[in-house]
Formats: structure tokens, C-alpha cells, sequence
């Protein structure tokens, strides 16, 4: 399965080691990573994806493949900005948000609005009816369990 990780390209040394944990357990069962492929929790996720020997792939938001992170396997550019969020998400069967900005809101309303399961650790809390379907959580492996356990 794929799971979209998606949160800020700015983040904490938590949370980095948060969204670490995220794309190493997703990778050690065989889950693998999509993330628009630059640096913070996309970076971390898939530094944990691939030490675990998991996939990762990353949807660029410029033309040039070469500014993904270093731990992005298949690197797609799309000259798209931020408009490559709904790609990122579309391409997961689920999504697990860490933190993030106003991309990551963007990010989480793409994926509610075509029913992506979605677990939030330390995300945006909406006050939305649509809202209640992120399933907050308080760990990674509670992340992991929720978007496999939603999609199967």
C-alpha cells in the first residue's frame, strides 16, 4: 500500500524524529512512502522509509527531479508550486499527517474531500463537521495502525 506523509518542511528535531518513525514503520511492512519529496517530515519519512528498506517517492513542486532530498527513490518533478498537494495525496491509498503549515492544510482538505483515511500527530485540529474524519493521535505507531487498519 501507499501511504501519503505530509506535513512541514520546517520542523522540530520531534518531529523530525517523529515522521522518522512514521516512514520506518510503514517501511519495515511494507508499506510504501509518497511526500512532495523536499526537506522536514517529508525528509525525515522517507530517511525512516528507506532505512527500513521501504520505497519513497517524492511529487516535486519545481521542474528539477535533483532538488528531492536525498532519500527519495523516484523523484516526480511537476513545475506545479503547491498545486502538486492534491497529486500527493491522490497517489496514497491513505494519509498520515505530522505538523505542518498551510500546505499540509491544504494537503488534509484534498484528502478529505476524496476520502483519504487520515491519521493527524500534532496537526491542524478543524472545526469542521468533515473534520472527524482525522483520527488524532498521539504516536507514530498509532498513526501507522490507524491509516492500515482504515484501508484494509
Amino acid at each position: 500500500m501507499r501511504v501519503s506523509v505530509i506535513g512541514g518542511s520546517t520542523v522540530t528535531d520531534e518531529q523530525y524524529q517523529q515522521a522518522r518513525e512514521v516512514g520506518r514503520r510503514l517501511g519495515e511492512h511494507g508499506h510504501d512512502i509518497v511526500c512532495g519529496g523536499l526537506t522536514g517530515v517529508m525528509e525525515a519519512a522517507c530517511r525512516g522509509a528507506s532505512e527500513a528498506g521501504g520505497h519513497t517517492v517524492g511529487i516535486l513542486p519545481g521542474e528539477r527531479r535533483a532538488a528531492a532530498n536525498d532519500y527519495v527513490q523516484t523523484a516526480i518533478a511537476t513545475g506545479l508550486g503547491n498545486a502538486r498537494n492534491a497529486l500527493v495525496v491522490m497517489n496514497g491509498a491513505a494519509v498520515i499527517a505530522v505538523d505542518g503549515g498551510t500546505g499540509t492544510l491544504s494537503e488534509l482538505g484534498h484528502a478529505l474531500d476524496i476520502g483519504r483515511p487520515v491519521a493527524g500527530l500534532g496537526t491542524h485540529r478543524l472545526d469542521s463537521p468533515v473534520a472527524d474524519a482525522i483520527e488524532h493521535v498521539d504516536t507514530p505507531a498509532e498513526a501507522v495502525e490507524h491509516v492500515v487498519s482504515a484501508v484494509q
